[in-house]
C-alpha cells in the first residue's frame, strides 16, 4: 500500500510539475519574434473608440435588439493569422509572408497578447460587415507580426475571445 502510494505522489508530482511547466508558457513558440513594436510602444494603431460599445446597425440586428455584454478596451498584441497559430504555433516575423497570405485568402484575424490570450478581430458595425463594406483586414494585412495597439469592443462567450473593432467603413 506505502508504495502505491509513493508511485501515485511521484506520479502527481511530475504531472503536477508539468502542468505548470505548461501553464507558465503561455505564448506558442516565444523565439518568433514580432516584425515590430514592443508592448510599451506599439508599432500602429487600429481602431477608434466607439461613443457606444455597440453601433446602431449591430443593436438592430441583434436579438430584441439586446447585444451580448460588451466593453470598450485598447489590448496590446501581437497580429497573428489564427489558422496558423492554432494549427502549427507559427507567428513572428518568421511567419510574416505566410501570416498575410492567409489574411489574404480570408482566414481569421487574430491578436495574441502578452499573456498569450488570442482574441478574434472583426469589424464592429454588423450590416456593413455583413455587406462587404468593411475593410479591417487590410490594416491585419499591413501589421502582420507587429505588435499594435487595437480599440473596440470586447466580448466573452464560454473561453471564446473576440475583439469588434471601429473605424474600418469604406466608401461605397
Amino acid at each position: 500500500m506505502r508504495k502505491r502510494i509513493l508511485v501515485a505522489m511521484l506520479v502527481t508530482g511530475i504531472l503536477g510539475t508539468g502542468a505548470f511547466a505548461f501553464q507558465k508558457l503561455r505564448v506558442l513558440n516565444p523565439q518568433f519574434k514580432p516584425t515590430a513594436g514592443s508592448y510599451d510602444a506599439p508599432a500602429a494603431k487600429i481602431g477608434k473608440t466607439p461613443a457606444t460599445p455597440w453601433s446602431v446597425s449591430t443593436v438592430a440586428a441583434a436579438v430584441d435588439g439586446k447585444p451580448l455584454k460588451g466593453e470598450v478596451v485598447t489590448l496590446v498584441g501581437e497580429i497573428i493569422d489564427i489558422s496558423c497559430y492554432l494549427q502549427v504555433g507559427k507567428r513572428g516575423d518568421a511567419h510574416r509572408d505566410c501570416g498575410q497570405k492567409c489574411l489574404k485568402a480570408g482566414q481569421p484575424i487574430g491578436l495574441l497578447t502578452r499573456d498569450g490570450t488570442v482574441h478574434v478581430l472583426m469589424e464592429e458595425e454588423h450590416n456593413p460587415r455583413r455587406d462587404g463594406l468593411t475593410d479591417l483586414r487590410s490594416a491585419a494585412i499591413e501589421n502582420m507580426a507587429k505588435i499594435v495597439s487595437v480599440t473596440g469592443t470586447a466580448s466573452k462567450l464560454k473561453g471564446h475571445r473576440a475583439l469588434y473593432v471601429t473605424g474600418y467603413i469604406t466608401k461605397p
